[in-house]
């Protein structure tokens, strides 16, 4: 039995039909939102096999001090966890739980589901992100006095408080991975010194936790669906900035993030689509990508190191 604003996709999506997410939304979802009042965010959860900590993400995104609608679309989970959070919030209007029954990826099934929200703001948030009521207003007040911003990301941390460094990021340029690799500090992808203690720009910000005003993510057509997983966000960002907003880190806000609750379960896939996703940004954003040499140089090199690692990620999922 199925709580209010379910909808239910029984099979992966025509070849084609995810291009047109921005304007069809199921009758089902259309009616079920009919009474209520606009949030003043919506907020996205995208999940897949993403373990117990996704009841307790929901629970806090609506405990929200906005208001707020949450879309949870899962992407095909055996864990029985989005039929779990359903359950336990079968009566609270604001959750709907969309059901792809296959895994779209991260970007396409983000993209469904925000076409299906009215909010002012789109949230994206991990399912292992675990929000604080002032969180999410925050990130909007940032927006809201900056018209110039593109997306409004957070400082995500581990169960211990620490910041991820991933938390900003900087372009991942062929030389600049180069340079991380050879540990020439200041000059790689990672952002050298302390996180900052108020909102500042940054050329990425984590996928974690991004906050969009509806407009911007309109109009950049929200996350490229040729990303499965990993490197969409670093894509986005790059997109926003391209087209003249700015990308903002709110460096006073900490965010728990258990990180990787689908990449233990699986990780030589989830490592196969990261190794394509770097592919695919090299081939969109980095200049050396024009000649055909270094760019047969980079892929040779990208899937020589998913080939080496492969392995080592297998026996370490078999030995937990």
């Amino acid at each position: 039995m199925h709580g209010p604003g379910w909808i239910d996709y029984n099979a992966p999506p025509a070849k084609g039909e995810l291009g047109d997410w921005r304007t069809e939304k199921p009758d089902t979802f259309k009616r079920s939102l009919s009474n209520r009042t606009i949030p003043t965010c919506s907020v996205v959860v995208v999940s897949a096999d993403s373990g117990q900590s996704l009841r307790e993400c929901v629970r806090r995104i609506l405990a929200s001090n906005l208001q707020v609608e949450l879309i949870l679309i899962d992407n095909g989970s055996d864990d029985g966890q989005p039929e779990a959070v359903e359950r336990a919030f079968q009566n609270e209007e604001r959750l709907s739980v969309v059901y792809n029954r296959a895994n779209l990826g991260f970007g396409p099934a983000a993209n469904r589901a925000a076409a299906m929200t009215r909010g002012r703001f789109i949230a994206i948030v991990n399912p292992d992100c675990l929000l604080e009521p002032d969180d999410l207003p925050r990130m909007v007040d940032i927006a809201t006095n900056d018209p110039d911003t593109g997306v409004v990301g957070a400082v995500v941390c581990d169960l211990e408080g620490r910041p991820d460094p991933a938390s900003r990021r900087r372009d991942p340029t062929v030389a600049r991975v180069v340079n991380t690799m050879l540990g020439r500090r200041g000059r790689g992808v990672a952002v050298p010194g302390p996180m900052p203690d108020r909102p500042a720009p940054e050329e990425a910000v984590s996928g974690a936790l991004m906050l969009f005003p509806r407009a911007v993510y309109q109009r950049v057509s929200g996350f490229d669906e040729g990303y499965f997983l990993h490197f969409e966000d670093l894509d986005l960002c790059r997109r926003l900035r391209d087209v003249g907003y700015r990308v903002i880190l709110a460096g006073d806000l900490h965010v728990q993030h258990g990180k990787g609750g689908s990449s233990r379960h699986r990780p030589v896939f989830v490592s196969r689509f990261k190794h394509r996703g770097m592919w695919r940004w090299f081939r969109q954003h980095d200049a050396l990508s024009r000649s055909p040499v270094l760019s047969g140089f980079v892929w040779l090199a990208i899937w020589t190191h998913f080939v080496v690692m492969a392995p080592w990620l297998w026996l370490r999922r078999r030995r937990r």
